[in-house]
């Protein structure tokens, strides 16, 4: 079973930034695509980002700017960048990994992002 295992939430004041960091437990180029989601208490889980084996990303509108999403295939590392943090920032956010076969999830890292 792949694990994928995220580290580098925390708690953050309105400005500031943190770094995301997700390691799965098989090759990275197993997966097509991988990325973040993110889940705000009483909301839906929703995409933030997302990087293709290609490099190709894509953003959420409400990140762009803001968050950048990279995949480091020697360190075998994705990574989220995230500066200038919003209060609205604050959820679990969940790392994914698609491959041609299955759909994986991390457990999950809190930001909470404070005003």
């Amino acid at each position: 079973q792949v694990q994928l295992v995220e580290s580098g939430g925390g708690l953050v004041q309105a400005g500031g930034s943190l770094r995301l960091s997700c390691v799965p437990s098989e090759s990275i180029f197993i997966f097509n695509a991988m990325g973040w989601y993110r889940q705000a208490p009483g909301k839906e889980r929703e995409l933030v980002a997302t990087v293709a084996s290609s490099g190709g990303t894509n953003y959420a509108d409400s990140v762009k700017g803001r968050f950048t999403i990279s995949r480091d295939n020697a360190k075998k590392t994705m990574v989220l960048q995230m500066t200038s943090l919003k209060p609205e920032d604050t959820a679990v956010y969940y790392c994914n990994g698609r491959t041609i076969y299955d759909n994986y999830w991390g457990q999950g890292t809190q930001v909470t992002v404070s005003p």
